[in-house]
């Protein structure tokens, strides 16, 4: 699961517990400018992941790290799909960030509102 805050004029990820290992990161700061927005999107599980380099995919129980789809790296940690959530980032190392949070509502909330400032 990721911890989802605002830092000044960054948004950072905080990958908690073992998604840590699973991820192999254990956080990322991204600046404001290049996100470009955040939806919940409790489908995208089901979406193609592409090549997994690095990190974990066990089908319908987890999938975290790095996955290369279509020309574009993508970061995953996802356990629960009801709970994620997908920002989109332009100009970084990753096109997208899907995420599992606690409360998918309140962190596209948090970001479209850090985004619109």
């Amino acid at each position: 699961m990721a911890e989802v805050s605002i830092d000044g004029r960054d948004l950072v990820v905080r990958i908690e517990g073992l998604d840590k290992l699973w991820a192999l990161k254990s956080r990322l700061v991204i600046p404001l400018a290049n996100v470009r927005g955040a939806t919940a999107d409790p489908g995208i599980i089901k979406e193609r992941k592409g090549i997994r380099a690095p990190g974990t995919h066990l089908p319908r129980v987890i999938t975290a790290g790095t996955f290369h789809i279509d020309g574009e790296r993508v970061f995953w940690d996802v356990r629960d799909p009801d709970k994620a959530v997908v920002v989109a980032l332009a100009d970084e190392q990753y096109a997208r960030l899907v995420l599992q949070v606690d409360n998918p509502a309140d962190v596209v909330a948090l970001i479209e509102r850090a985004c619109a400032r």
